[in-house]
Protein backbone atom coordinates (compact mmCIF):
# COMPACT_ATOMS: atom_id res chain seq x y z
CA UNK A 1 0.00 0.00 0.00
CA UNK A 2 2.56 2.31 1.21
CA UNK A 3 4.35 1.59 -2.71
CA UNK A 4 1.17 2.08 -4.10
CA UNK A 5 0.75 5.26 -2.35
CA UNK A 6 3.97 6.46 -3.82
CA UNK A 7 3.91 5.65 -7.30
CA UNK A 8 0.46 7.19 -7.44
CA UNK A 9 2.13 10.66 -6.29
CA UNK A 10 4.60 9.84 -9.05
CA UNK A 11 2.22 9.12 -11.94
CA UNK A 12 -0.22 12.26 -10.49
CA UNK A 13 1.80 14.99 -8.90
CA UNK A 14 -1.18 17.14 -8.80
CA UNK A 15 -3.28 15.13 -6.14
CA UNK A 16 -2.13 17.19 -2.57
CA UNK A 17 -1.27 14.96 0.58
CA UNK A 18 -4.65 15.18 1.75
CA UNK A 19 -6.09 13.86 -1.43
CA UNK A 20 -3.44 10.78 -1.37
CA UNK A 21 -4.78 9.94 1.78
CA UNK A 22 -8.50 9.77 1.05
CA UNK A 23 -7.61 8.37 -2.88
CA UNK A 24 -5.32 5.25 -1.24
CA UNK A 25 -6.63 5.54 2.64
CA UNK A 26 -4.41 3.22 5.40
CA UNK A 27 -6.95 1.76 6.81
CA UNK A 28 -9.74 0.73 4.16
CA UNK A 29 -9.80 -2.43 2.27
CA UNK A 30 -8.02 -2.32 -0.56
CA UNK A 31 -8.66 -4.95 -3.16
CA UNK A 32 -5.81 -5.91 -6.59
CA UNK A 33 -7.65 -8.18 -9.09
CA UNK A 34 -6.24 -9.83 -12.58
CA UNK A 35 -7.80 -9.18 -15.72
CA UNK A 36 -7.16 -9.74 -19.38
CA UNK A 37 -8.08 -7.54 -22.98
CA UNK A 38 -9.36 -9.11 -25.77
CA UNK A 39 -5.64 -8.97 -26.84
CA UNK A 40 -4.82 -11.08 -24.39
CA UNK A 41 -2.53 -8.47 -22.18
CA UNK A 42 -2.86 -8.62 -18.38
CA UNK A 43 -4.02 -5.90 -16.61
CA UNK A 44 -4.13 -5.09 -12.81
CA UNK A 45 -6.84 -3.58 -11.46
CA UNK A 46 -7.04 -1.71 -8.02
CA UNK A 47 -10.32 -1.80 -6.16
CA UNK A 48 -11.27 0.57 -3.16
CA UNK A 49 -15.06 0.87 -2.02
CA UNK A 50 -16.32 -1.63 -4.72
CA UNK A 51 -14.93 0.20 -7.63
CA UNK A 52 -11.70 0.10 -9.85
CA UNK A 53 -9.66 3.51 -8.79
CA UNK A 54 -6.71 2.34 -10.51
CA UNK A 55 -5.31 -0.17 -13.25
CA UNK A 56 -2.06 -0.94 -14.17
CA UNK A 57 -0.66 -2.12 -17.79
CA UNK A 58 2.76 -2.56 -18.03
CA UNK A 59 3.79 -0.97 -15.18
CA UNK A 60 2.09 1.98 -15.99
CA UNK A 61 -1.00 3.45 -13.65
CA UNK A 62 -4.21 4.88 -15.60
CA UNK A 63 -6.85 6.11 -13.11
CA UNK A 64 -10.25 4.70 -13.94
CA UNK A 65 -13.60 7.22 -14.87
CA UNK A 66 -14.72 6.36 -11.05
CA UNK A 67 -11.45 8.68 -10.06
CA UNK A 68 -11.77 11.05 -12.25
CA UNK A 69 -15.43 11.71 -11.34
CA UNK A 70 -13.92 12.20 -7.68
CA UNK A 71 -10.96 14.49 -9.28
CA UNK A 72 -12.09 15.49 -12.32
CA UNK A 73 -8.55 17.79 -12.88
CA UNK A 74 -6.63 15.17 -12.36
CA UNK A 75 -5.88 14.80 -16.41
CA UNK A 76 -5.65 17.85 -19.03
CA UNK A 77 -9.18 17.67 -20.69
CA UNK A 78 -9.91 17.12 -24.28
CA UNK A 79 -14.41 17.84 -24.61
CA UNK A 80 -16.12 16.22 -28.08
CA UNK A 81 -19.58 15.80 -28.57
CA UNK A 82 -22.38 13.85 -26.92
CA UNK A 83 -23.29 11.05 -29.84
CA UNK A 84 -19.20 10.23 -29.99
CA UNK A 85 -19.28 8.80 -26.99
CA UNK A 86 -21.43 5.79 -28.17
CA UNK A 87 -18.23 5.28 -30.93
CA UNK A 88 -15.24 5.57 -28.35
CA UNK A 89 -17.31 2.72 -26.25
CA UNK A 90 -17.95 0.48 -29.35
CA UNK A 91 -13.72 0.71 -29.73
CA UNK A 92 -12.91 3.64 -31.74
CA UNK A 93 -10.07 6.34 -31.31
CA UNK A 94 -10.85 9.71 -30.86
CA UNK A 95 -9.91 11.44 -33.58
CA UNK A 96 -9.42 15.08 -34.01
CA UNK A 97 -12.37 16.42 -36.04
CA UNK A 98 -14.35 14.87 -33.24
CA UNK A 99 -12.33 17.17 -30.65
CA UNK A 100 -14.38 20.71 -29.05
CA UNK A 101 -11.72 23.98 -29.61
CA UNK A 102 -12.67 25.83 -26.86
CA UNK A 103 -12.32 29.75 -27.13
CA UNK A 104 -9.62 29.59 -24.61
CA UNK A 105 -7.95 26.75 -26.91
CA UNK A 106 -6.67 23.64 -26.11
CA UNK A 107 -4.78 22.41 -23.52
CA UNK A 108 -1.06 21.58 -24.02
CA UNK A 109 0.23 18.48 -23.60
CA UNK A 110 2.95 16.18 -25.74
CA UNK A 111 2.84 12.72 -27.38
CA UNK A 112 2.19 9.92 -24.83
CA UNK A 113 0.51 12.55 -22.45
CA UNK A 114 -2.68 11.07 -20.09
CA UNK A 115 -5.28 12.69 -20.75
CA UNK A 116 -9.30 12.69 -20.06
CA UNK A 117 -12.32 12.98 -22.80
CA UNK A 118 -15.40 14.58 -21.52
CA UNK A 119 -18.58 15.39 -23.52
CA UNK A 120 -19.47 18.80 -24.04
CA UNK A 121 -21.40 20.69 -21.22
CA UNK A 122 -20.41 18.26 -18.65
CA UNK A 123 -16.62 18.11 -17.02
CA UNK A 124 -16.87 14.86 -15.91
CA UNK A 125 -14.53 12.26 -17.70
CA UNK A 126 -16.30 9.71 -20.16
CA UNK A 127 -12.72 8.17 -21.51
CA UNK A 128 -9.14 7.84 -20.59
CA UNK A 129 -7.03 7.96 -23.78
CA UNK A 130 -3.19 9.14 -24.54
CA UNK A 131 -2.19 11.72 -27.19
CA UNK A 132 -0.84 10.71 -29.90
CA UNK A 133 0.55 13.91 -30.87
CA UNK A 134 1.46 17.45 -29.04
CA UNK A 135 -0.48 20.17 -29.91
CA UNK A 136 1.24 22.25 -31.54
CA UNK A 137 0.77 19.23 -34.11
CA UNK A 138 -2.64 18.78 -33.56
CA UNK A 139 -3.67 22.42 -34.66
CA UNK A 140 -0.95 22.78 -37.33
CA UNK A 141 -2.62 19.14 -38.90
CA UNK A 142 -5.87 21.63 -39.13
CA UNK A 143 -7.65 19.19 -36.43
CA UNK A 144 -7.20 16.51 -38.96
CA UNK A 145 -6.08 12.55 -38.16
CA UNK A 146 -5.88 10.42 -35.17
CA UNK A 147 -6.04 12.45 -31.64
CA UNK A 148 -6.20 10.10 -28.86
CA UNK A 149 -5.47 6.63 -28.34
CA UNK A 150 -8.24 5.82 -26.17
CA UNK A 151 -7.66 3.03 -23.41
CA UNK A 152 -10.81 3.15 -21.18
CA UNK A 153 -14.51 4.26 -21.05
CA UNK A 154 -17.64 4.47 -19.24
CA UNK A 155 -19.66 1.62 -20.09
CA UNK A 156 -16.77 -0.90 -20.57
CA UNK A 157 -15.66 -3.80 -18.94
CA UNK A 158 -13.70 -2.55 -16.26
CA UNK A 159 -16.81 0.27 -15.45
CA UNK A 160 -18.67 -2.77 -15.24
CA UNK A 161 -16.24 -4.11 -11.71
CA UNK A 162 -17.69 -0.92 -10.19
CA UNK A 163 -21.28 0.04 -9.25
CA UNK A 164 -22.17 0.73 -12.38
CA UNK A 165 -23.01 4.21 -11.57
CA UNK A 166 -23.27 7.46 -14.11
CA UNK A 167 -20.88 10.22 -14.48
CA UNK A 168 -22.20 13.25 -12.24
CA UNK A 169 -23.10 16.73 -13.74
CA UNK A 170 -19.98 19.16 -13.35
CA UNK A 171 -20.38 22.45 -14.89
CA UNK A 172 -17.67 23.30 -16.86
CA UNK A 173 -14.95 25.80 -15.80
CA UNK A 174 -15.16 27.84 -19.02
CA UNK A 175 -18.41 28.21 -20.96
CA UNK A 176 -17.30 27.03 -23.89
CA UNK A 177 -18.58 29.56 -27.03
CA UNK A 178 -16.78 27.74 -29.67
CA UNK A 179 -18.89 24.27 -29.35
CA UNK A 180 -22.01 26.23 -31.16
CA UNK A 181 -19.80 27.32 -34.05
CA UNK A 182 -18.83 23.66 -34.43
CA UNK A 183 -21.88 22.02 -34.07
CA UNK A 184 -22.57 21.05 -37.27
CA UNK A 185 -19.06 19.34 -38.07
CA UNK A 186 -19.28 15.48 -38.03
CA UNK A 187 -17.04 13.70 -35.72
CA UNK A 188 -14.21 10.97 -37.75
CA UNK A 189 -13.62 8.00 -35.55
CA UNK A 190 -11.56 5.16 -36.77
CA UNK A 191 -13.60 2.10 -36.22
CA UNK A 192 -10.67 -0.49 -34.84
CA UNK A 193 -9.91 -1.45 -30.91
CA UNK A 194 -8.26 0.70 -28.61
CA UNK A 195 -4.85 0.28 -27.97
CA UNK A 196 -5.52 -2.05 -24.60
CA UNK A 197 -9.29 -2.11 -25.00
CA UNK A 198 -11.41 -3.59 -22.10
CA UNK A 199 -14.35 -4.71 -24.48
CA UNK A 200 -17.27 -1.93 -23.77
CA UNK A 201 -20.23 -3.18 -22.46
CA UNK A 202 -23.49 -1.46 -24.11
CA UNK A 203 -25.28 -0.61 -21.58
CA UNK A 204 -25.90 3.48 -21.64
CA UNK A 205 -27.81 5.83 -19.39
CA UNK A 206 -29.60 8.40 -21.93
CA UNK A 207 -29.74 11.13 -19.64
CA UNK A 208 -26.15 11.26 -18.69
CA UNK A 209 -26.12 12.26 -22.62
CA UNK A 210 -28.13 15.12 -22.10
CA UNK A 211 -29.79 14.29 -25.64
CA UNK A 212 -33.32 15.40 -26.42
CA UNK A 213 -34.97 13.20 -29.18
CA UNK A 214 -33.74 15.86 -31.59
CA UNK A 215 -30.72 16.30 -30.16
CA UNK A 216 -29.77 12.81 -31.18
CA UNK A 217 -30.84 12.74 -34.74
CA UNK A 218 -27.68 13.53 -35.96
CA UNK A 219 -26.10 10.39 -34.17
CA UNK A 220 -29.34 8.11 -35.72
CA UNK A 221 -28.28 9.57 -39.16
CA UNK A 222 -24.88 8.29 -38.75
CA UNK A 223 -25.73 5.02 -36.89
CA UNK A 224 -28.86 4.45 -40.13
CA UNK A 225 -26.48 5.47 -43.10
CA UNK A 226 -26.05 1.31 -44.10
CA UNK A 227 -29.66 0.93 -43.52
CA UNK A 228 -30.67 4.01 -45.93
CA UNK A 229 -28.68 2.19 -48.92
CA UNK A 230 -30.99 -0.61 -48.36
CA UNK A 231 -33.99 1.30 -48.87
CA UNK A 232 -33.02 3.41 -51.43
CA UNK A 233 -31.93 0.06 -53.28
CA UNK A 234 -35.49 -1.30 -52.57
CA UNK A 235 -37.64 2.06 -53.43
CA UNK A 236 -39.67 1.28 -57.27
CA UNK A 237 -38.66 5.26 -58.03
CA UNK A 238 -34.95 5.00 -57.86
CA UNK A 239 -33.05 5.95 -60.61
CA UNK A 240 -30.48 3.73 -59.75
CA UNK A 241 -29.32 0.53 -62.10
CA UNK A 242 -28.72 -2.59 -60.83
CA UNK A 243 -25.33 -2.41 -61.69
CA UNK A 244 -24.82 0.95 -60.57
CA UNK A 245 -26.32 -0.25 -56.68
CA UNK A 246 -23.60 -3.03 -56.89
CA UNK A 247 -21.06 -0.57 -57.59
CA UNK A 248 -22.03 1.54 -54.54
CA UNK A 249 -22.28 -1.71 -52.34
CA UNK A 250 -18.98 -2.82 -53.62
CA UNK A 251 -17.31 0.83 -52.68
CA UNK A 252 -18.23 -0.03 -48.78
CA UNK A 253 -15.98 -1.04 -46.52
CA UNK A 254 -16.53 -5.23 -44.79
CA UNK A 255 -17.82 -3.51 -42.10
CA UNK A 256 -20.55 -1.49 -43.44
CA UNK A 257 -21.43 -4.05 -45.53
CA UNK A 258 -22.17 -6.06 -42.83
CA UNK A 259 -24.33 -3.32 -40.45
CA UNK A 260 -26.38 -2.84 -43.81
CA UNK A 261 -26.52 -6.75 -43.91
CA UNK A 262 -28.22 -6.72 -39.91
CA UNK A 263 -29.98 -3.51 -40.67
CA UNK A 264 -31.73 -5.47 -43.71
CA UNK A 265 -32.58 -8.54 -41.84
CA UNK A 266 -33.43 -6.66 -38.30
CA UNK A 267 -36.51 -4.35 -39.98
CA UNK A 268 -36.91 -7.25 -42.48
CA UNK A 269 -37.67 -10.19 -39.17
CA UNK A 270 -39.53 -6.93 -37.45
CA UNK A 271 -41.96 -6.46 -40.49
CA UNK A 272 -42.79 -10.15 -41.79
CA UNK A 273 -41.58 -12.04 -38.73
CA UNK A 274 -42.42 -11.32 -35.45
CA UNK A 275 -45.84 -10.69 -33.92
CA UNK A 276 -47.41 -8.95 -31.35
CA UNK A 277 -48.55 -12.65 -29.54
CA UNK A 278 -45.08 -13.21 -29.82
CA UNK A 279 -43.56 -10.20 -27.35
CA UNK A 280 -41.89 -10.51 -24.64
CA UNK A 281 -38.82 -12.03 -27.42
CA UNK A 282 -35.91 -13.52 -26.15
CA UNK A 283 -33.21 -11.22 -28.03
CA UNK A 284 -31.17 -14.46 -28.54
CA UNK A 285 -34.46 -16.52 -30.21
CA UNK A 286 -34.79 -13.13 -32.45
CA UNK A 287 -31.48 -13.35 -33.49
CA UNK A 288 -31.20 -16.97 -34.09
CA UNK A 289 -35.02 -17.72 -35.26
CA UNK A 290 -36.11 -14.72 -37.03
CA UNK A 291 -33.00 -12.58 -38.36
CA UNK A 292 -31.05 -15.47 -39.37
CA UNK A 293 -34.01 -16.97 -41.72
CA UNK A 294 -34.17 -13.41 -43.05
CA UNK A 295 -30.30 -13.18 -44.29
CA UNK A 296 -30.55 -13.47 -48.23
CA UNK A 297 -28.79 -16.59 -49.95
CA UNK A 298 -24.77 -16.81 -50.05
CA UNK A 299 -24.43 -13.88 -46.94
CA UNK A 300 -24.24 -14.59 -43.41
CA UNK A 301 -24.73 -12.58 -40.62
CA UNK A 302 -21.38 -12.19 -38.09
CA UNK A 303 -22.28 -9.41 -35.38
CA UNK A 304 -18.14 -9.74 -35.17
CA UNK A 305 -17.53 -8.31 -38.60
CA UNK A 306 -19.88 -4.96 -37.73
CA UNK A 307 -19.31 -2.22 -35.78
CA UNK A 308 -21.41 -2.75 -33.31
CA UNK A 309 -19.01 -6.00 -32.04
CA UNK A 310 -22.06 -7.11 -29.59
CA UNK A 311 -25.71 -7.81 -31.26
CA UNK A 312 -26.97 -6.30 -27.55
CA UNK A 313 -25.22 -3.05 -28.54
CA UNK A 314 -27.00 -3.40 -31.86
CA UNK A 315 -30.39 -3.82 -30.16
CA UNK A 316 -29.77 -0.63 -27.63
CA UNK A 317 -29.27 1.33 -31.24
CA UNK A 318 -32.35 0.43 -32.12
CA UNK A 319 -33.53 1.27 -28.97
CA UNK A 320 -32.18 4.80 -29.10
CA UNK A 321 -34.57 5.24 -32.27
CA UNK A 322 -37.27 4.33 -30.45
CA UNK A 323 -37.83 1.11 -32.60
CA UNK A 324 -37.97 -1.42 -29.72
CA UNK A 325 -38.01 -1.72 -26.24
CA UNK A 326 -35.78 -3.95 -24.66
CA UNK A 327 -35.37 -4.95 -20.59
CA UNK A 328 -33.69 -7.13 -18.66
CA UNK A 329 -36.66 -9.35 -17.94
CA UNK A 330 -34.61 -12.22 -15.82
CA UNK A 331 -30.58 -11.25 -14.72
CA UNK A 332 -28.36 -11.45 -17.79
CA UNK A 333 -31.40 -12.78 -19.90
CA UNK A 334 -32.82 -9.71 -22.28
CA UNK A 335 -35.61 -9.66 -24.16
CA UNK A 336 -37.40 -7.64 -26.78
CA UNK A 337 -40.91 -6.34 -24.76
CA UNK A 338 -42.37 -3.62 -27.04
CA UNK A 339 -41.90 -2.92 -30.87
CA UNK A 340 -43.32 0.28 -32.40
CA UNK A 341 -44.44 -1.29 -35.85
CA UNK A 342 -45.52 2.68 -36.39
CA UNK A 343 -41.98 3.53 -36.71
CA UNK A 344 -41.55 5.46 -40.16
CA UNK A 345 -38.46 3.05 -40.81
CA UNK A 346 -40.19 -0.03 -40.13
CA UNK A 347 -43.08 1.08 -42.46
CA UNK A 348 -40.85 2.46 -45.28
CA UNK A 349 -38.43 -0.90 -45.14
CA UNK A 350 -39.57 -2.78 -48.29
CA UNK A 351 -39.33 -6.82 -48.59
CA UNK A 352 -35.83 -6.91 -50.71
CA UNK A 353 -36.81 -8.71 -53.75
CA UNK A 354 -36.74 -13.05 -53.73
CA UNK A 355 -38.10 -12.67 -50.32
CA UNK A 356 -41.60 -11.22 -50.90
CA UNK A 357 -42.72 -14.18 -53.35
CA UNK A 358 -41.80 -17.05 -51.75
CA UNK A 359 -41.85 -15.54 -48.43
CA UNK A 360 -44.91 -17.83 -47.46
CA UNK A 361 -43.23 -20.87 -49.05
CA UNK A 362 -39.99 -19.80 -47.21
CA UNK A 363 -41.55 -19.57 -43.64
CA UNK A 364 -42.67 -23.08 -44.18
CA UNK A 365 -39.31 -24.79 -45.30
CA UNK A 366 -37.77 -22.73 -42.70
CA UNK A 367 -39.87 -23.65 -39.33
CA UNK A 368 -36.96 -26.07 -38.19
CA UNK A 369 -34.61 -23.78 -39.06
CA UNK A 370 -36.17 -20.96 -36.92
CA UNK A 371 -36.47 -23.51 -34.11
CA UNK A 372 -32.57 -23.61 -33.33
CA UNK A 373 -31.54 -23.54 -30.00
CA UNK A 374 -27.80 -23.48 -28.85
CA UNK A 375 -27.22 -25.01 -25.30
CA UNK A 376 -25.68 -22.59 -23.05
CA UNK A 377 -21.92 -23.25 -21.71
CA UNK A 378 -22.30 -23.06 -18.18
CA UNK A 379 -19.27 -23.52 -16.23
CA UNK A 380 -19.13 -23.75 -12.42
CA UNK A 381 -16.75 -21.04 -10.53
CA UNK A 382 -15.32 -20.03 -7.03
CA UNK A 383 -14.95 -17.44 -5.07
CA UNK A 384 -12.29 -16.82 -2.26
CA UNK A 385 -14.47 -15.99 1.07
CA UNK A 386 -13.05 -14.07 4.18
CA UNK A 387 -12.29 -17.36 5.85
CA UNK A 388 -10.57 -18.99 2.84
CA UNK A 389 -8.01 -16.25 2.26
CA UNK A 390 -5.32 -17.61 4.38
CA UNK A 391 -4.68 -20.57 2.08
CA UNK A 392 -5.34 -18.49 -0.80
CA UNK A 393 -3.00 -15.54 -0.31
CA UNK A 394 -0.06 -17.47 -0.68
CA UNK A 395 -0.58 -18.03 -4.30
CA UNK A 396 -1.54 -14.00 -4.95
CA UNK A 397 -5.27 -14.11 -4.60
CA UNK A 398 -7.71 -12.00 -2.93
CA UNK A 399 -11.39 -12.06 -1.24
CA UNK A 400 -13.24 -12.44 -4.38
CA UNK A 401 -10.94 -13.67 -6.38
CA UNK A 402 -12.79 -16.18 -8.90
CA UNK A 403 -10.84 -19.52 -9.91
CA UNK A 404 -12.20 -22.54 -11.75
CA UNK A 405 -12.55 -26.16 -9.81
CA UNK A 406 -9.40 -26.84 -11.91
CA UNK A 407 -7.91 -23.81 -10.53
CA UNK A 408 -8.62 -24.58 -6.42
CA UNK A 409 -7.30 -28.20 -7.61
CA UNK A 410 -4.20 -27.03 -8.72
CA UNK A 411 -3.50 -23.81 -5.42
CA UNK A 412 -4.74 -26.68 -3.24
CA UNK A 413 -1.87 -29.06 -4.31
CA UNK A 414 0.53 -26.66 -4.66
CA UNK A 415 0.11 -25.54 -1.54
CA UNK A 416 0.11 -28.34 0.42
CA UNK A 417 3.55 -29.53 -1.52
CA UNK A 418 5.46 -26.40 -0.43
CA UNK A 419 4.60 -26.70 2.96
CA UNK A 420 5.31 -29.97 2.95
CA UNK A 421 2.09 -31.37 4.27
CA UNK A 422 2.19 -34.37 2.38
CA UNK A 423 2.22 -37.78 4.61
CA UNK A 424 5.32 -39.51 4.72
CA UNK A 425 4.07 -42.99 5.36
CA UNK A 426 0.85 -42.59 3.37
CA UNK A 427 1.06 -40.24 0.51
CA UNK A 428 -2.66 -40.58 0.40
CA UNK A 429 -3.00 -38.81 3.01
CA UNK A 430 -2.15 -34.52 4.05
CA UNK A 431 -1.45 -33.59 7.03
CA UNK A 432 -3.73 -30.80 8.49
CA UNK A 433 -1.76 -28.05 9.58
CA UNK A 434 -2.98 -24.51 11.25
CA UNK A 435 -4.42 -22.75 8.04
CA UNK A 436 -6.26 -25.87 6.60
CA UNK A 437 -7.15 -26.79 10.39
CA UNK A 438 -9.03 -22.99 10.35
CA UNK A 439 -10.30 -23.30 6.85
CA UNK A 440 -11.54 -26.64 6.36
CA UNK A 441 -12.29 -27.85 9.80
CA UNK A 442 -15.26 -27.56 12.24
CA UNK A 443 -14.04 -26.35 15.84
CA UNK A 444 -15.92 -30.07 16.84
CA UNK A 445 -13.06 -31.76 14.10
CA UNK A 446 -9.76 -29.74 15.22
CA UNK A 447 -9.15 -31.91 18.27
CA UNK A 448 -9.90 -34.71 16.17
CA UNK A 449 -8.44 -34.95 12.51
CA UNK A 450 -4.79 -34.48 12.15
CA UNK A 451 -5.01 -35.82 8.80
CA UNK A 452 -7.59 -35.87 5.41
CA UNK A 453 -7.51 -37.72 2.05
CA UNK A 454 -6.93 -35.67 -0.82
CA UNK A 455 -10.32 -35.80 -2.32
CA UNK A 456 -12.05 -34.90 0.80
CA UNK A 457 -9.31 -32.16 1.50
CA UNK A 458 -10.39 -30.65 -2.15
CA UNK A 459 -14.08 -31.18 -1.53
CA UNK A 460 -14.09 -29.59 1.94
CA UNK A 461 -11.92 -26.71 0.55
CA UNK A 462 -14.30 -26.30 -2.83
CA UNK A 463 -17.61 -26.80 -0.53
CA UNK A 464 -16.25 -23.34 1.83
CA UNK A 465 -16.11 -21.27 -1.35
CA UNK A 466 -18.52 -18.93 -2.39
CA UNK A 467 -20.29 -20.87 -5.13
CA UNK A 468 -20.63 -18.63 -8.72
CA UNK A 469 -21.22 -19.99 -11.89
CA UNK A 470 -20.54 -18.79 -15.80
CA UNK A 471 -23.23 -18.88 -18.54
CA UNK A 472 -22.67 -18.35 -22.18
CA UNK A 473 -25.11 -17.99 -24.23
CA UNK A 474 -24.90 -18.51 -28.43
CA UNK A 475 -23.45 -14.97 -30.06
CA UNK A 476 -23.05 -13.68 -26.30
CA UNK A 477 -20.44 -12.57 -23.81
CA UNK A 478 -20.07 -14.72 -20.83
CA UNK A 479 -22.40 -13.90 -17.68
CA UNK A 480 -20.77 -14.38 -14.41
CA UNK A 481 -23.73 -14.79 -11.57
CA UNK A 482 -23.50 -15.72 -7.65
CA UNK A 483 -24.87 -18.68 -6.15
CA UNK A 484 -25.33 -22.41 -8.09
CA UNK A 485 -27.50 -22.07 -11.33
CA UNK A 486 -31.45 -22.82 -10.47
CA UNK A 487 -32.01 -26.03 -12.87
CA UNK A 488 -35.00 -26.77 -14.90
CA UNK A 489 -37.61 -27.56 -12.23
CA UNK A 490 -39.68 -30.18 -13.44
CA UNK A 491 -42.75 -31.01 -11.12
CA UNK A 492 -46.15 -33.39 -11.29
CA UNK A 493 -49.28 -31.91 -9.99
CA UNK A 494 -52.53 -32.74 -9.37
CA UNK A 495 -55.70 -30.91 -10.70
CA UNK A 496 -59.46 -31.92 -9.63
CA UNK A 497 -60.83 -35.11 -11.44
CA UNK A 498 -57.54 -37.05 -10.24
CA UNK A 499 -55.80 -35.28 -13.39
CA UNK A 500 -52.10 -34.76 -13.60
CA UNK A 501 -50.19 -31.57 -15.29
CA UNK A 502 -47.11 -30.92 -16.07
CA UNK A 503 -45.40 -28.11 -14.75
CA UNK A 504 -41.87 -26.20 -15.91
CA UNK A 505 -39.86 -23.67 -14.19
CA UNK A 506 -36.60 -21.63 -15.20
CA UNK A 507 -36.47 -22.27 -18.55
CA UNK A 508 -35.46 -18.66 -18.77
CA UNK A 509 -32.08 -18.92 -17.29
CA UNK A 510 -31.14 -21.40 -20.26
CA UNK A 511 -32.17 -19.15 -22.86
CA UNK A 512 -35.18 -20.96 -23.46
CA UNK A 513 -38.40 -19.12 -24.55
CA UNK A 514 -41.02 -20.64 -22.55
CA UNK A 515 -43.79 -19.95 -25.58
CA UNK A 516 -41.31 -22.03 -27.26
CA UNK A 517 -41.03 -24.64 -25.37
CA UNK A 518 -45.22 -24.65 -24.93
CA UNK A 519 -46.09 -24.55 -28.78
CA UNK A 520 -43.28 -27.27 -29.37
CA UNK A 521 -44.97 -30.06 -26.73
CA UNK A 522 -48.19 -29.17 -27.32
CA UNK A 523 -47.57 -30.36 -30.92
CA UNK A 524 -45.46 -33.41 -29.73
CA UNK A 525 -48.23 -34.66 -27.64
CA UNK A 526 -51.22 -33.59 -28.59
CA UNK A 527 -52.00 -31.87 -24.94
CA UNK A 528 -53.17 -28.30 -23.84
CA UNK A 529 -50.20 -26.36 -23.03
CA UNK A 530 -50.37 -22.93 -20.85
CA UNK A 531 -48.17 -20.36 -20.00
CA UNK A 532 -48.30 -18.43 -16.22
CA UNK A 533 -46.94 -16.40 -13.92
CA UNK A 534 -44.37 -18.52 -11.65
CA UNK A 535 -44.96 -18.39 -8.00
CA UNK A 536 -42.43 -15.95 -6.47
CA UNK A 537 -39.99 -16.21 -8.70
CA UNK A 538 -40.45 -12.54 -10.45
CA UNK A 539 -40.75 -11.76 -13.74
CA UNK A 540 -40.66 -15.81 -14.15
CA UNK A 541 -42.88 -17.90 -16.29
CA UNK A 542 -43.93 -21.68 -16.08
CA UNK A 543 -45.19 -23.78 -18.64
CA UNK A 544 -47.99 -25.98 -17.53
CA UNK A 545 -49.11 -29.08 -20.01
CA UNK A 546 -51.84 -31.82 -19.40
CA UNK A 547 -50.50 -35.18 -17.84
CA UNK A 548 -47.42 -36.45 -17.51
CA UNK A 549 -45.17 -35.39 -20.35
CA UNK A 550 -41.88 -36.05 -18.43
CA UNK A 551 -40.78 -38.82 -21.19
CA UNK A 552 -41.64 -36.17 -24.12
CA UNK A 553 -39.84 -33.32 -22.04
CA UNK A 554 -37.19 -35.49 -21.22
CA UNK A 555 -36.33 -36.36 -24.75
CA UNK A 556 -36.88 -32.95 -25.96
CA UNK A 557 -34.34 -31.28 -23.46
CA UNK A 558 -31.40 -34.11 -23.09
CA UNK A 559 -31.56 -34.97 -26.95
CA UNK A 560 -32.87 -31.83 -29.31
CA UNK A 561 -31.15 -29.04 -26.98
CA UNK A 562 -28.36 -31.18 -25.85
CA UNK A 563 -28.97 -30.15 -22.24
CA UNK A 564 -27.04 -31.51 -19.42
CA UNK A 565 -28.57 -34.15 -17.22
CA UNK A 566 -27.32 -32.72 -13.90
CA UNK A 567 -29.20 -29.06 -15.04
CA UNK A 568 -32.58 -30.58 -14.82
CA UNK A 569 -34.43 -32.00 -11.88
CA UNK A 570 -37.65 -33.54 -11.83
CA UNK A 571 -36.90 -36.55 -14.32
CA UNK A 572 -37.28 -39.50 -12.24
CA UNK A 573 -41.16 -39.08 -11.66
CA UNK A 574 -41.64 -39.57 -15.36
CA UNK A 575 -44.22 -42.60 -15.32
CA UNK A 576 -43.30 -46.14 -15.35
CA UNK A 577 -43.77 -48.36 -18.49
CA UNK A 578 -46.07 -51.09 -18.07
CA UNK A 579 -44.00 -54.22 -18.20
CA UNK A 580 -45.25 -56.91 -21.28
CA UNK A 581 -46.38 -60.02 -20.02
Amino acid sequence: RRKLRSDVAAAFPTLSTEQLAEFIPNKEELNVIKIYSHKGEAITVYMNHRNPILFEVEKVLYPTVYTLWVYPDLLPAFSTWPPVLQKLAGGADLMLPGVVVPSSGLPRVQRGTLCAVTLLGNRAPVAVAVATMPTEEMLAAGMKGKGFAVLHTYLDHLWEYGDKSYPPTLAPLVTDSAGKERAGDEEELQGKEPVTSLSPEPQQHVDIRDLSLKEQEPCAELLAKEEAHENRAAEPAEDASTEEQQEAEDSRTPQEQMDALFNQCFFHALKCKVKKSDLPLLTSTFLGSHMFSCCPAGKQLDIKKSSYKKFSKFLQCMQQQQILQVKELTKGVESIVEVNWKHPDIKAFAVPEGFSSASAAQDSKSEDREQVYHAPEIIPLYGVSTKMIPLFQESGHRKGSILSSSEVRNIIINYVKNNELVDETNKNFVKVNAILCDCLLDKSEQDEISHLKWDELLSRCLDRLQPLHQVTFFGQEPVVRKGNLEPIDITIAQRSSNKKVTIIKNLELYGLDPQCVANTLQQKVQASATISPAPGAKDRVQVQIQGNQIHHLAKMLLEEYQLPRKYIQGLEKAPKLGRKK
